[in-house]
């Protein structure tokens, strides 16, 4: 969105697009957090900026919460705290752990399934959330039956961010990314339940990373290519 638009909860959200067609009449909406429908009205149930992705017609509110509200569709980084007969219970910083199934990841089979231990680190994205059941998350995208970057994480590191930091982040042109990305080589994996991975060539520019993303959360683009310059030169 080209513009910033602050809803507060009992606004009633314009979910059409700019150029209405047939075809988005029939496009199915998907509302994320801080959103909720009613007959034909969407309207905001908790206050924060109205967000939105053209691509996959989604719409939610961000906003600094304190506790992650699991919404299908979107990427969260979790620890394996539990495994059982058909898969893994996975605290991804919600009320309530995920469930992972073991077939939930690409290529695998009955025979030749993921084998992770409790603590490992992985990439999910969410795909069953609501009120009556446990989230579900997978360690692929099920419609191309490609990983897309999700599965375990291994190596590198994980810290905890807010949870608007966390959103600005999966833009792929953060500024604190961007700048980083300049200098440094790295790879991270971002989820929007306030946890970040991130992993680089050694543990002094690993932990320079992390760093400069946390430093970053009230800081604009100018103020970002400072500090990491900064963290750089210290280093």
């Amino acid at each position: 969105m080209a513009e910033v638009k602050v809803v507060l909860p009992g606004d009633i959200i314009d979910t059409r697009p700019e150029e209405e067609t047939i075809e988005d009449d029939a496009a199915v909406i998907r509302l994320g957090p801080g959103l909720l429908q009613v007959s034909d009205a969407v309207s905001a149930v908790a206050a924060g900026v109205l967000r939105s992705n053209s691509e996959m017609n989604q719409w939610w509110v961000a906003g600094n919460k304190r506790r992650y509200v699991a919404a299908v569709g979107e990427p969260v980084v979790g620890v394996v705290v539990a495994r059982h007969g058909e898969g893994y219970r996975v605290d991804i910083g919600s009320v309530h752990d995920a469930l992972l199934p073991m077939l939930a990841f690409e290529g695998a089979t009955k025979r030749n399934k993921p084998n992770l231990t409790v603590g490992t680190v992985v990439y999910g994205r969410v795909v069953v959330a609501n009120s009556v059941m446990d989230p579900e998350i997978e360690c692929y995208n099920s419609h191309t039956g490609k990983s897309e970057g999700y599965g375990e994480l291994t190596e590198g590191f994980m810290f905890k961010c807010s949870l608007g930091l966390a959103r600005r982040l999966i833009d792929t042109k953060a500024p604190v990314l961007s700048a980083l990305g300049n200098s440094v080589p790295f790879e991270v994996a971002v989820g929007v339940n306030g946890r970040v991975w991130v992993n680089a060539e050694s543990a002094e520019k690993t932990i320079l990373v992390a760093n400069a993303i946390k430093n970053s959360e009230y800081l604009d683009a100018k103020q970002c290519r400072q500090m990491v310059k900064e963290l750089l030169e210290r280093q």
